[in-house]
């Protein structure tokens, strides 16, 4: 196995910081899950999910981050890697932002990031799993230069892979 660099985990864009997780992001964590439509998981949940999360980035060197807007300060969603469906060797970009603040380009602009924070890491190549219903997420990532691999069908209906090189 190939050593990685560790993936920085503040990255800034022309509007967006993305950064570690706090404690005080768990209720506007479990605001923004409860809008999947499957109930809302408790604060407590949330907290220990956090707590998950960062010992898995110190464990794997890469990080799913909370995304805030520069100019508000408000925390807007999550952008990062993840093992995901895929390996540590070649991780999944995934995001997921309050609907409020869809069709700005957040997406686009934190992934993009995301992406430059994993070339740096020295990794070959990124995946992305969507479902084949979520076409603003697909156009997200194809405005990224991710490329359809395949779709496989799992409980919750298709799923589209999607995969792209990194300099």
């Amino acid at each position: 196995m190939t050593a990685y660099e560790t993936m920085p985990f503040h990255l800034e864009t022309e509007r967006l910081t993305l950064r570690p997780w706090a404690e005080s992001d768990a209720a506007e964590f479990c605001a923004l899950l409860s809008e999947r439509g499957k109930g809302t998981p408790t604060v407590e949940r949330i907290r220990t999910s956090i707590a998950e999360l960062l010992a898995a980035t110190a464990t794997t060197g890469i990080a799913l981050l909370p995304v805030q807007r520069r100019a508000e300060g408000d925390f807007i969603g999550y952008c990062g890697l993840i093992i995901g469906r895929s390996t540590l060797e070649e991780p999944e970009i995934a995001y997921e932002l309050f609907r409020r603040v869809h069709g700005r380009g957040y997406a686009t602009e934190a992934a993009g990031a995301v992406l430059n924070a994993a070339a740096a890491t020295g990794r070959k190549r990124l995946w992305s799993t969507v479902g084949a219903w979520n076409a603003p997420s697909l156009r997200v990532l194809e405005k990224l230069g991710f490329e359809r691999d395949r779709v496989s069908t799992e409980d919750k209906g298709e799923v589209v892979w999607l995969t792209r090189s990194l300099p």
